[in-house]
C-alpha cells in the first residue's frame, strides 16, 4: 500500500508534491512489436530512460490492436494500480479517454491525439520538421525527380509529414513530385514492402515511408535505389540504400513527464516539442550523401531548431494549384493538427 510521509514532515514539502513510498508504476501500450527498430522500439527506448529513474518501475504491452483491445489493456493497467499510463498510437485515444474517466487518480498520456481530460494529456513531436529535412536529402539525390512515399493512414499526422517532406524536396529541387501509396497498416512488413515495389514500378528512385517496418527500404535496396527511413535509424536493414531518416527520441519527454507527476506539478496539456527539445531529429547520413548536401540540410536544421525558419510558411498551394497559405504567413498549430489536404507536388488521394 502506498504511504506518505508523517504529517509533521509535510510542512517541509511543497503543497503540490506527491508521495510515493513504493515505486511509481508506469505502463506503456504499443501498437506493434518492440523489435529492434521502428516506432514502438523508439517509444520503448524512452521507457528504458524512465525505468532508470529512481523510484520508478515500468512495463509494457506490445502489438495491441487499436479499439476494444487497447481499452482492455489500458483498463487492466489502471486496475492493477499503475500510476501513469502512456498509450502510443492514434487509435488508442477514445479507449484511453473512456478509461481515464473511471480512474481519476491515474495519469494518462496519449500520443498523437487531440482529446484530453483533467487526468489525460496529449503529446506528440514535431516530426514534420525532421520530415522536411529528409525531403531535402531526397530531393537532392533523385535523378528521376519522382519520389515515393509509403504511408499508413490518411490522418493529419501522416498527411502533415508527407507535405513537409514534399516541401523540403521542393526547396532544393522545384521539379520533384511525391507519389503516395496508402497501406492502411501501421506495421505489416510484407504489405509495406510490396507498396514500396509498386512505387518503384512507376519510376520512383527514392522511397520514403510512414510505416513501422524497414520493408519499403529493403525494396529500394533490392532495386538499387535510395530510401529514407522513419522512427529510428534503420540503416542496418538497407545500408546501400539508406540516405537518412526522421527519428524520435522520447527519453527526455517521458522522464520529464514522470518527474513532474512524482513532484505533483504535472498538469494535463497538449505537448508538442520539436528539434529544439531534441524530441525529433534526423539519423546520420548515408555515405552516399555528398558533403555539400549534408551541410545544406544541417544548416536548415539549425534554422528550424532556433525558430528562424518555419516549415509551413507561405506561399503554399494545394494539389490543384490553389493558394492555401499566403506568402509570409505561417500555418497555425491548429491548422497543422487538422491537416486534410496535400500540397502541390503530391500525387495521390486522401482515401
Amino acid at each position: 500500500m502506498r504511504k506518505c510521509l508523517p504529517l509533521f514532515l509535510l510542512a517541509f514539502l511543497a503543497l503540490g508534491s506527491t508521495c510515493f513510498a513504493e515505486d511509481m508504476k508506469v505502463g506503456f501500450v504499443y501498437v506493434s512489436p518492440v523489435g529492434d527498430a521502428g516506432y514502438s522500439y523508439a517509444h520503448d527506448q524512452g521507457r528504458l530512460a524512465v525505468e532508470a529513474m529512481d523510484g520508478v518501475t515500468t512495463s509494457f504491452v506490445e502489438s495491441v490492436a487499436e479499439g476494444q483491445d487497447s481499452e482492455r489493456v489500458i483498463m487492466n493497467m489502471a486496475r492493477k494500480g499503475y500510476d501513469v499510463i502512456f498509450a502510443t498510437s492514434y487509435g488508442y485515444m477514445d479507449p484511453m479517454l473512456k478509461v481515464a474517466k473511471d480512474f481519476p487518480k491515474v495519469k494518462f498520456l496519449h500520443c498523437s491525439g487531440y482529446k484530453n481530460a483533467e487526468n489525460m494529456a496529449n503529446y506528440f513531436g514535431r516530426i514534420y520538421q525532421a520530415r522536411y529535412l529528409t525531403g531535402m536529402v531526397a530531393g537532392a539525390m533523385t535523378k528521376s525527380n519522382v519520389l515515393g512515399y509509403v504511408a499508413a493512414f490518411p490522418i493529419p499526422e501522416v498527411i502533415r509529414g508527407i507535405n513537409a517532406f514534399t516541401l523540403g524536396a521542393q526547396a532544393v529541387n522545384p521539379d520533384v513530385q511525391v507519389r503516395v501509396v496508402w497501406t492502411k497498416t501501421w506495421y505489416d512488413p510484407a504489405t509495406e514492402k510490396e507498396a514500396g515495389k509498386s512505387l518503384l514500378d512507376v519510376g520512383c528512385d527514392v522511397i520514403a515511408q510512414h510505416q513501422d517496418s524497414p520493408g519499403p527500404q529493403e525494396a529500394a535496396q533490392e532495386r538499387g535505389v535510395y530510401s529514407v527511413g522513419y522512427n529510428t535509424d534503420m540503416s542496418a536493414f538497407a545500408p546501400k540504400s539508406h540516405l537518412t531518416a526522421a527519428i524520435w527520441n522520447w527519453g527526455p519527454f517521458y522522464t520529464e513527464m514522470v518527474q513532474q507527476i512524482k513532484d505533483g506539478t504535472w498538469k494535463s496539456d497538449f505537448y508538442w516539442h520539436g528539434l529544439d527539445k531534441g524530441i525529433v531529429d534526423i539519423a546520420p547520413f548515408g555515405e552516399m550523401v555528398p558533403a555539400d548536401v549534408q551541410k545544406t540540410v544541417l544548416d536548415k536544421k539549425a534554422e528550424i531548431a532556433s525558430g528562424a525558419y518555419q516549415v509551413f510558411t507561405g506561399p503554399i498551394k494545394d494539389q490543384a494549384g490553389v493558394e492555401k497559405v499566403a506568402a509570409g504567413t505561417v500555418m497555425a498549430d491548429g491548422d497543422l493538427l487538422g491537416f486534410n489536404w496535400f500540397v502541390q507536388g503530391v500525387v495521390g488521394t486522401l482515401e
